[in-house]
């Protein structure tokens, strides 16, 4: 073990989950924060999104609002240089061992009193693979307290089915919870100080609603599995051919496909809209968490 304490990891693999407070300097988050701000800088004047911005609904030129920064690892050293430090691989190296792959990257933004909500949903149901030592890691870059829309998530779901994700015929990326025997009383919120981390399975149910604050909520995803973990035919996982996939390995060594009984469900047929989670999950007709108020 790197950094966590057997305790952690028994934690993790019962709950599915781990909140690792003030992982970050406040060097390092001033850094990020001052990158954000480069980022946000470009999308004044934009009437729609680009490959690194994706933008919020109510966007307007002359009021930016952006929803994601999309795969920020490719084209920012800052976020780069953050994803194979210590900082991040040293927690998921004691979790899912020391051959690790990158899957995506993200850095979801949920501006003041309009920040959008993400209907709940498991990882696992967007990318299936071979097993299951798969996980997110979420960088909270700002105080992130319950009316922030924080990342909330069902204690012990990843130890459950994978649920069915469909709507209409499609592949919509979220879950009716009604139907799947959840009570959205029983969702833990993953909150903490800017600088924490929080770490959680690829199976586990979670979402996260409006950010109703007059504060920025703003988390950046590095999602990852252990490298014998491989994307089944129909997963969401994206590469061209191997010297592509071997290219995301992220520390150790390129493993063969390890085989375990977990559940699986293919995110087939393709949605008929949107590249985005946001954009996706529009095709869902009951919502658990509010829409965005122009």
């Amino acid at each position: 073990m790197e950094v966590l304490t057997q305790d952690q990891k028994a934690a993790y693999d019962r709950d599915g989950y781990l909140v690792l407070e003030r992982r970050l300097s406040p060097t390092q988050l001033a850094t990020l924060h001052a990158e954000i701000d480069r980022y946000t800088a470009k999308a004044r004047g934009l009437t729609e999104g680009t490959e690194e911005l994706d933008l919020e609904d109510s966007h307007t030129p002359d009021a930016p609002r952006v929803r994601r920064i999309k795969l920020p690892h490719t084209h920012s050293e800052v976020f780069r240089d953050l994803m194979v430090s210590d900082t991040i691989l040293a927690p998921a190296r004691d979790l899912i061992g020391p051959d690790i792959r990158l899957h995506t990257t993200k850095l979801n933004m949920k501006e003041a009193g309009h920040g959008a909500a993400v209907e709940w949903h498991q990882d696992f149901a967007f990318y299936p693979h071979t097993n299951d030592d798969v996980l997110a890691i979420g960088v909270i870059l700002d105080d992130m307290g319950p009316e922030n829309g924080p990342l909330s998530v069902f204690p012990g779901s990843h130890r459950g089915p994978i649920h069915d994700h469909h709507e209409g015929g499609y592949f919509v990326g979220a879950m009716d919870l009604g139907r799947d025997g959840y009570d959205m009383a029983d969702a833990v919120p993953l909150m903490g100080p800017a600088g924490s981390i929080s770490i959680h399975h690829g199976r586990i149910v979670h979402g996260s609603a409006l950010n109703t604050s007059t504060q920025a909520r703003r988390i950046l995803f590095y999602e990852m599995m252990a490298a014998d973990a491989w994307p089944i035919m129909g997963s969401m996982t994206k590469f061209s051919d191997l010297a592509d996939y071997d290219s995301r390995m992220l520390c150790g060594q390129s493993r063969q496909p390890r085989l375990a009984d977990v559940p699986v469900r293919v995110p087939l047929p393709a949605p008929p809209i949107g590249k985005t989670i946001y954009e996706i999950q529009k095709g869902l007709k009951t919502r658990a968490f509010e829409t965005m108020k122009e």
